[in-house]
């Protein structure tokens, strides 16, 4: 992914067009300080979508290490104890 790369001073003058372009392009934009990366900025969206992409990838970081040390259950026992925890919550 290729990220733009604009002074910091621009983010003062010109905050509506980076906001803009990070929206529309859907990419991250750095900032720098005295010519040095400094900040990253990244529409709304794209940050969450990032957090879910994280989350999922040490979920399944996780699980491959439970397989690994033989930490695992018939997939029928996880779905029964998956809905089981739904109906708790929906008769909360």
């Amino acid at each position: 992914m290729n990220a733009e790369i604009r002074p910091s001073k621009d983010l003062r003058n010109h905050y509506s067009e980076i906001s803009r372009e990070c929206h529309e392009n859907r990419k991250p934009i750095i900032i720098t300080v005295n010519g040095r990366g400094d900040t990253v900025l990244l529409g709304l969206q794209e940050f969450y979508q990032m957090q879910s992409e994280l989350e999922l990838l040490r979920t399944l970081s996780q699980a491959e290490e439970d397989a690994a040390q033989g930490r695992t259950a018939p997939v029928q026992d996880t779905f029964d104890d998956i809905r089981a925890a739904l109906m708790e919550k929906k008769s909360i």
